[in-house]
C-alpha cells in the first residue's frame, strides 16, 4: 500500500531481509535509488507488527509483547539507526562509494499514543523517523521515500550495497585509535609491547594462502586483555577486518564500555562477538581474529551444544590470522576444551604457521609473583617453594564472618573499585523472585547474586558492590580489591584439601555432565572436577590488583588458609564424591 504511488519510481531497488555481511543482522526492507540531486541513497526500513508498547527509563529500551510474553527490546528507531551505523562504519561501498543510508521504522499496526514516540526516545526517532498506523502516517512514509528516492537505479545502488567489501572505515578506525591512546590503562609495558609488535607483524603478513596462528600464554594480570584490545584497534586502524572474540560476555561488554567516548558503542559493537558465532562462517572471512580467554572455548556451539564441529577449528579456518590468548590454569568448566595442544593441532591441519609467545610480567596482585606461587601451593594446584605469603607486598586477609568481609570490601570500594565474589554453591533464586535472597550464611548474611539487569556489566555497575559475583561475571576482568567467599565445595580436613562437587548448586553449568561421566570414567572426571574447583578459586582470588580478602564457610578451612599465610604445611588432596574418596594428589 505504501509503494502504490505513481511518483515512486518503478526502477527503484528493493531488497527484503537484506543480510548485513559478517553479522547475523538482516534489514527488513531496503529501498535504493537517487534523490533530486542525483545522490545515491539507501532507505533502511525496520518493520514491526507491534500494536502497543510500554516505555522504560532505559536508553532506547521499550517493553512489548514478543515470544509469548512481555520483553524488554530495543526501540525500532534505534534498531534501524544501529543498522545504518553498521553499514556506515564497515561497508566500503557506503563510506567510499558515497551511498547515504536513510533509516526509519514503520509500525503499521501501532496507533500513535505518546509512548513509542515519547520525548525520551526523541534522540533516536530524529535519526530514524517513526511511522505508525493510519493513512496520514502512510502518506508521510511515502513522502520520506520520495524525498530520498526520486529516481530509480535499476538495482545499481542495491548491488553495490550488497556486494561492498567489509572493511572498517578510516573514520571509525581513527576514532577507536584516538580513544585508546587517551586511556592510560591500555598502555603496553615491557614484554606486552614486545609480543604486541611480533603479533602485529604476523597479522600483517598472513594471508589465506599463508595463514598464521599466534598463541600468547600468560597468567592472571600479565596483560592479555590489554594486549588483545590494542591489537584489535591497531589492526583495525591498518584497514584489516577482524573481531574480538570471547566465550564470556562480561569481558566483551566491559571493554566496549571502556572504549565509548566520542563515538557510540553502536559504531563498533559488531567488532565484539561470542565464540559460538563461527559455525557457518566461510573460510578466510576475516583478516584477523583476537580470541581472548581461549581456555574457555567449547567443542560445540549453540544453546544446546549441538552446533558446529569445534570452536578452535572454526576460529582458525575463519581467519587468515587467528590470535589466541590462553591460560590453561583458568579452565573452570568441564566443557572448556581450549588448550595449546588443540590449537597447534588444528593450525597444523590447516597448514598454518604457528608462533608462540609468553607474557611473564605481573601487573596484578601488586605485581607479586610470590602471591600467585603461594596461591598455587595453598590450593594444591601445584607444589611451589612459596609455602608462606609475605603480606607486605599484597594485602591478603582471612576474615571471620561474611558480614566482616562484605563490610571491608565496601570500605575499600569508597576509594577503589572493590567487589565480592563467591564459588557457585548457592542457587540463583532472585532471578525468578527479585525479592529472594540467594547467598544465605548464618542468621545475618543475606545477599543476592550479581545484578541480572546489569548482566555482563555487573563488575562495573555502581550498585554491584551490594551483590555477589561469580566466575562468569569476573573472569578476564579485574578490580582493585576482591572479596572471595569460599563455599563448602572446597574444604580442609586434617591438613587434606577436599573438593566436593556435590556442594555446587545443581544449576552450575561448569560441571554439567559430571555425574553421567562418573559412570564411564570415574577417576578421570574426578581429577578434572577437582582441578576445576581449585582453578575457580584461583581465578577468583587473582581478580584483585591490590588485595584479596577471604571468608570460608568452613572454620577449619579458614584456619588452614590463615596459618598458611605465615607457616608451612604439607597438604594432601582428596576429592569426595558419592561417599567415595579418591586420593588425587599428594604433596
Amino acid at each position: 500500500m505504501v509503494l502504490r504511488d505513481d511518483e515512486i519510481p518503478n526502477e527503484m531497488g528493493i531488497a527484503v531481509e537484506l543480510h548485513i555481511p559478517q553479522s547475523s543482522k538482516r534489514i527488513d526492507v531496503t529501498l535504493t535509488g537517487r534523490d533530486d540531486a542525483g545522490n545515491k541513497n539507501a532507505i533502511v526500513i525496520e518493520l514491526k507488527q507491534w500494536e502497543k508498547a510500554t516505555a522504560t527509563d532505559k536508553d532506547a529500551i521499550v517493553v512489548t509483547y514478543l515470544g509469548k510474553g512481555q520483553r524488554e527490546v530495543v526501540h525500532p528507531s534505534y534498531q534501524a539507526w544501529s543498522y545504518a551505523s553498521l553499514l556506515e562504519g564497515f561497508n566500503e561501498a557506503v563510506y567510499d562509494g558515497e551511498i547515504s543510508i536513510k533509516p526509519c521504522a514503520y509500525l503499521h499496526n501501532y496507533t500513535r499514543d505518546g509512548v513509542i514516540d515519547a520525548p525520551h526516545y526523541a534522540g533516536y526517532t530524529l535519526k530514524a523517523p517513526l511511522f505508525l498506523k493510519g493513512a496520514k502516517e502512510r502518506q508521510q512514509l511515502r513522502e520520506f521515500i520520495k524525498k530520498h528516492v526520486k529516481y530509480g537505479d535499476s538495482k545499481e545502488v542495491l548491488y553495490e550495497l550488497a556486494n561492498g567489501r567489509i572493511r572498517p572505515s578510516k573514520a571509525l578506525a581513527d576514532a577507536l585509535k584516538g580513544l585508546l591512546t587517551a586511556r592510560p590503562e591500555f598502555v603496553l609495558i615491557d614484554d606486552q609491547k614486545e609480543v604486541f609488535e611480533a603479533t602485529l607483524a604476523a597479522a600483517r603478513t598472513a594471508s589465506p594462502d599463508a595463514p598464521k596462528v599466534v598463541i600468547i600464554e600468560g597468567g592472571p594480570g600479565t596483560g592479555k586483555a590489554v594486549l588483545a584490545i590494542n591489537l584489535l584497534v591497531r589492526l583495525t586502524s591498518a584497514g584489516l577486518f577482524g573481531q574480538y572474540v570471547s566465550k564470556n560476555a562480561a569481558p566483551r561488554e566491559v571493554y566496549q564500555s571502556r572504549l565509548v567516548g566520542t563515538i557510540t558503542k553502536t559504531k563498533f559493537s559488531s567488532m565484539f562477538t561470542g565464540s559460538g558465532s563461527f559455525c557457518n562462517v566461510v573460510a578466510n572471512t576475516y583478516d584477523f581474529l583476537v580470541v581472548d580467554e581461549a581456555h574457555r572455548l567449547n567443542e560445540k556451539s549453540g544453546l544446546y551444544g549441538n552446533l558446529g564441529e569445534n570452536q578452535v577449528k572454526e576460529l582458525i579456518n575463519a581467519s587468515a590470522c587467528t590470535i589466541f590468548f590462553i591460560d590453561e590454569d583458568q579452565r573452570v568448566a568441564l566443557a572448556d576444551i581450549g588448550t595449546k595442544q588443540a590449537i597447534r593441532d588444528f593450525a597444523v591441519a590447516r597448514g598454518a604457521q604457528v608462533e608462540e609467545y609468553e607474557l611473564a610480567s605481573q601487573f596484578r596482585c601488586s605485581g607479586s609473583d610470590g602471591y600467585l606461587a603461594w596461591l598455587d601451593n595453598v590450593l594444591d594446584i601445584r607444589p611451589t617453594a612459596n609455602s608462606a605469603l609475605d603480606t607486605s607486598s599484597y594485602d591478603f586477609q582471612v576474615l571471620d564472618s561474611p558480614e566482616a568481609l562484605h563490610e571491608a570490601i565496601k570500605v575499600k570500594n569508597a576509594q577503589n573499585k572493590a567487589r565480592v565474589v563467591a564459588g557457585y554453591c548457592w542457587p540463583w533464586l532472585s532471578r525468578k523472585d527479585p525479592q529472594a535472597d540467594d547467598i544465605v550464611i548464618g542468621e545475618h548474611y543475606r545477599r543476592q547474586w550479581n545484578l541480572d539487569k546489569d548482566g555482563p556489566l555487573w563488575i562495573i555497575a555502581p550498585e554491584s558492590v551490594e551483590q555477589v559475583g561469580c566466575i562468569h561475571t569476573c573472569q578476564g576482568l579485574e578490580v582493585d580489591y576482591i572479596g572471595v567467599i569460599i563455599g563448602p565445595d572446597f574444604l580442609v580436613r586434617d591438613g587434606k584439601i577436599i573438593t566436593v562437587p556435590e556442594e555446587r548448586d545443581r544449576h552450575d553449568k561448569t560441571i554439567r555432565g559430571y555425574k553421567k561421566r562418573l559412570k564411564i570414567d570415574p577417576d578421570q572426571v574426578k581429577a578434572e572436577v577437582d582441578l576445576i574447583i581449585k582453578n575457580t578459586y584461583r581465578t577468583l582470588m587473582t581478580r584483585g590488583m591490590k588485595g584479596c580478602y577471604v571468608y570460608c564457610t568452613d572454620k577449619e578451612t579458614a584456619e588452614y588458609i590463615r596459618s598458611s599465610v605465615y607457616g608451612k604445611r604439607s597438604v594432601e588432596t582428596t576429592l569426595i564424591s558419592d561417599n567415595t574418596v579418591n586420593y588425587a594428589a599428594t604433596t
